[in-house]
């Protein structure tokens, strides 16, 4: 009776498919995309953009800064205020040129979004500074 039993377990063995080479697939597939995933990071609040009619569309992938309308300063969700600014750019703009995009409230005041310009400007001199807007259609 053994020796019969045997015998169909591996007639079945042999119609089974092998999926090992799909799961290697699957997760070759899946490391890649997480490698070639661009993560943009946010500064973490909300502003009031003004509007423009002369707006365009930027780069996904640069420095994103926020100027609250009480002059605070985000990055990354934390208040970095303007003396923090310099060393950010630096850091981020010794591998690859990146942008550095600004996102200042409507109602905050021009002086401290002038004084993130500069210190953006200073820690790479042929860096470029573009302002968000909300594109006015009217």
């Amino acid at each position: 009776m053994g020796r019969f039993r045997d015998s169909a377990q591996r007639d079945g063995d042999e119609n089974a498919i092998d999926i090992s080479p799909l799961i290697d697939c699957v997760f070759i597939l899946l490391i890649f995309f997480i490698v070639t995933t661009v993560f943009v990071e946010e500064p973490g609040v909300d502003v009031e953009r003004p509007q423009a009619v002369t707006g365009a569309m930027l780069e996904k992938n640069s420095i994103l800064f926020a100027v609250t309308p009480k002059g605070e300063v985000i990055y990354g969700g934390r208040d970095v205020g303007v003396s923090g600014v310099r060393g950010i750019v630096k850091r981020m703009t010794q591998q690859e040129d990146l942008p550095v995009i600004i996102q200042a409230d409507s109602s905050a005041g021009s002086g401290v979004v002038i004084r993130v310009i500069d210190e953006a400007k200073l820690a790479a001199p042929n860096i470029k500074v573009s302002l968000a807007t909300e594109i006015n259609r009217g």
